[in-house]
């Protein structure tokens, strides 16, 4: 019997909520309330693509050039998105994760980046995926096991869905005050404010023939901390809420691929945060023994 491409299948249930986590990537393969999707997953005999489901870890998005300097030590990343000629999406996507623990409701896995071409430090990262009555909840805890400091960042790369043929169906509401601007290799060059402008989704805007590729910042918190993102189609809703660690929010809506739903990544910083620029000062610095933990979950009905 042959291995899934994304190896071992990890299901969770709690009531009428079911998801399957995959070993490859620690990937959210599927999440379904009732029956009904509530991300667009992929099924278990294909190859990711899009990074549906990811964990990008130890940078999001993209490092132009995929260089960097860090402590005064230049670093040269591979190019794993030629065609911009960047680093995209970190180095844990496609690797195995370790079971940790697997209960009725939940799924813990870990992985650890070691020193190679780029990256100068050691880092266990443990990632657990848990069902309830509340949704779905990810919570990530990240350690730097080695003897030198070194840079992170991470994201998330579920794409929602609320039952829609095309993305153009979709009421989107994005509760950012700012949005970055990008070159045409998707690299930042200045964060501005989304009024007065067609990216402004804090009230809510059907997605149309609208293009969004967009880290947006400066999000409107409630009581706890959190944002929330939220897609509406008639009865259908899903959110998408990330913690107080997440200061931004990547939107994607498939450009020519529109039934491919809409991508919502909670990011703790953003894009090419590794270098100076608009978004360097989010992102964090691990000095040997220290930890980070943040969280993201996704809510539907």
């Amino acid at each position: 019997m042959s291995i899934p491409p994304t190896g071992r299948q990890y299901e969770i249930v709690s009531g009428s909520d079911r998801a399957v986590v995959t070993e490859v990537g620690a990937t959210l393969r599927r999440y379904q309330i009732g029956g009904r999707d509530v991300v667009n997953g992929f099924g278990v005999d294909e190859v990711v693509k899009g990074g549906r489901g990811q964990h990008l870890l130890p940078w999001p998005n993209r490092i132009r050039d995929g260089k960097y300097v860090f402590d005064g030590v230049t670093q040269q990343l591979s190019l794993s998105e030629p065609t911009r000629h960047n680093a995209s999406h970190g180095l844990a996507r496609h690797v195995p994760w370790v079971l940790v623990d697997h209960t009725g409701d939940s799924v813990t896995q870990r992985v650890r980046v070691f020193p190679q071409p780029g990256w100068p430090g050691t880092l266990e990262a443990t990632v657990t995926h848990q069902v309830s009555a509340t949704g779905l909840e990810v919570s990530l805890r990240v350690t730097n096991e080695g003897a030198a400091a070194f840079p992170f960042g991470y994201a998330a790369h579920p794409y929602l869905t609320v039952g829609e043929e095309t993305v153009d169906e979709v009421t989107l509401v994005v509760p950012a005050a700012s949005y970055l601007e990008v070159d045409d290799r998707l690299l930042p060059t200045v964060v501005s404010a989304v009024a007065d402008t067609e990216l402004d989704y804090r009230a809510g805007s059907v997605v149309g023939a609208a293009k969004i590729d967009t880290a947006f910042t400066d999000l409107q918190r409630d009581a706890y901390g959190r944002w929330r993102v939220r897609l509406s189609l008639g009865e259908r809703q899903t959110e998408l809420w990330g913690d107080a660690s997440m200061g931004w929010v990547q939107v994607f809506t498939g450009g020519p691929y529109r039934n491919w739903s809409v991508a919502v990544e909670p990011m703790t910083c953003g894009p090419d945060a590794f270098n100076a620029g608009p978004t360097h000062a989010d992102v964090l610095r691990l000095e040997p023994g220290a930890s980070f933990a943040t969280s993201w979950g996704i809510v539907g009905r």
